[in-house]
């Protein structure tokens, strides 16, 4: 027997502090995404750096993060999961020592690079849920740990903001938050995680790790970077073609690599794909809500007509927490619902909401009690697609591809998130008003209106690819994974799927 198929007795104690564990640690990895966003015009002003290049602070995370989290995921599937967390926290911990102790605009975009690493706790703390927690427990541990990535994103947004009030802000806290909370994680992850139940082994396929990272450098650069470039130049258009070059040469390496990275046969196949289409539409969606109001709210009325001149940090705990706290909680109502009515019928009814919540938003967004109701309604459609997705992609591929597939599918919604910055940011530049010299150009409020309602789009296209994309019966199992189920027991490694699609 194969060591991918050797599975240890079951192991129940302990199960909600790994959950718990678990969960603080994928918070850790939304965090660092959204840290330095309302920061960066201090990072600016104490560095003396332009506007393009400490967009770098932001743009090197993410461009880490496509490089990391699929290899890492893989990494951990041959390797095990917990030196591969640990290790992450410890890459983590470092970046983060070095950005809260340099002045230097360069290492602090190192720090950042070694922050961006952490995005593939959330694979990895996925895959050692299928292995550890009981599957009628699975699909409440995956959405709480799922939830976590959103509530994540707003306590950033909250510390970032009360770190930095005063006349004399500093930069420095808010990365040496960030240390802080990595230490508390890897704490959690060395007391509950257990070792791996089973590792694959084998290879780690570089030359197929190398090309998938320079095609998603060469796809997430001009995007991220496009509007400091000109979308017609050459840099952006060049950086286009090559990644799909860089497509062709990546599929071409792993089709003929013995042990690839990335299977393509699962890559393609249709729930997987199909979930990774939602994941970058939800991912856009998302980011449109996030990054549209609080620009929205921080326009001042007097000189626009619209929106509710409110600071960064009311921006953050006013207008958006409320959306974060509704995603955590309507994370474990999302995983009743996969329970209940499976997978893609609940990331369907969670679209739907997101429909209706920018529905809402673009037609009423003029008071506070509007914008904050849209956001709850939208933060209650993203716990939804957040709970049932890790739940379609465990459903689709077997136990030892869980890492590197549901690594696949953050990196979907990290290109979502991307694609969704740099279009907000180009629609509220394209039409802005007219204002007294030396003051810098506000956008007019239809193109709020406008970037609300393409979010809105997105979420409709979620319900269509749930409904007819998703239109799948659920994989065979095995005889292993069958008397698991009848047991209680956790899926062993090796065996095949626990979460039906219908």
């Amino acid at each position: 027997m194969s060591q991918a198929h050797r599975a240890a007795p079951p192991r129940v104690p302990g199960q909600t502090l790994l959950v718990l564990a678990l969960g603080a640690a994928a918070m850790v990895v939304s965090m660092m995404q959204t840290l330095v966003v309302p920061v960066l015009s201090i990072i600016q002003a104490d560095l003396n750096a332009t506007t393009a290049n400490v967009s770098w602070v932001t743009t090197a995370t993410l461009l880490s993060a496509a490089v990391f989290t699929p290899l890492l995921g893989r990494f951990g599937d041959q390797h095990g999961k917990k030196p591969t967390l640990v290790g992450v926290l410890l890459v983590m911990i470092a970046g983060s020592v070095l950005a809260a102790t340099t002045s230097s605009l360069t290492w602090l975009i190192v720090g950042r690079v070694m922050q961006g690493a952490a995005t593939a706790i959330f694979p990895l703390a996925l895959s050692v849920l299928r292995e550890e927690i009981k599957p009628a427990k699975l699909h409440g541990a995956m959405a709480l740990v799922s939830g976590t990535l959103a509530f994540g994103s707003g306590l950033a947004l909250v510390g970032a903001g009360l770190l930095t009030q005063g006349s004399n802000p500093d930069y420095h806290r808010v990365f040496w938050l960030a240390v802080a909370l990595a230490v508390m994680a890897l704490a959690g992850v060395l007391l509950a995680v257990p070792p791996s139940r089973a590792k694959t082994g084998g290879r780690t396929d570089w030359l197929g790790a190398l090309a998938l990272a320079m095609l998603l450098v060469l796809l997430l650069l001009p995007i991220s970077q496009g509007h400091e470039w000109g979308w017609t130049s050459g840099r952006t258009l060049g950086a286009f073609v090559g990644a799909v070059v860089m497509a062709f040469v990546w599929v071409a390496v792993e089709r003929r690599v013995k042990e690839p990275m990335v299977d393509m046969k699962m890559f393609v196949h249709r729930p997987v794909l199909f979930t990774n289409l939602a994941g970058l539409l939800l991912g856009f969606a998302m980011f449109a809500q996030f990054i549209g109001v609080s620009y929205l709210v921080q326009m001042p009325e007097s000189l626009t007509g619209y929106g509710f001149g409110a600071s960064v940090l009311d921006a953050a705990v006013v207008y958006l927490l409320p959306t974060t706290l509704v995603s955590l909680v309507g994370a474990q109502a999302g995983g009743l619902l996969v329970r209940r009515i499976s997978a893609r019928f609940t990331l369907a009814t969670g679209a739907a909401f997101g429909v209706l919540g920018f529905v809402w938003l673009t037609a009423a967004h003029g008071t506070t009690a509007s914008v904050i109701g849209a956001g709850m309604v939208i933060g209650l459609a993203i716990s939804f697609g957040y709970a049932s997705m890790p739940a379609l992609i465990v459903a689709s591929v077997p136990a030892h591809q869980t890492g590197i597939a549901n690594g696949i599918n953050s990196i979907s919604r990290s290109v979502g998130s991307a694609v969704a910055s740099a279009v907000i940011t180009s629609l509220l530049a394209s039409k802005t008003i007219a204002l007294p010299d030396g003051m810098p150009a506000l956008p007019q409020e239809s193109q709020f209106t406008l970037s609300f309602a393409i979010a809105g789009a997105a979420f409709a296209l979620v319900v269509v690819v749930a409904l007819t994309g998703l239109r799948m019966a659920r994989a065979p199992r095995t005889a292993v994974s069958r008397k698991a189920d009848a047991s209680g027991a956790a899926e062993p490694a090796g065996s095949t799927h626990d979460v039906e699609l219908v």
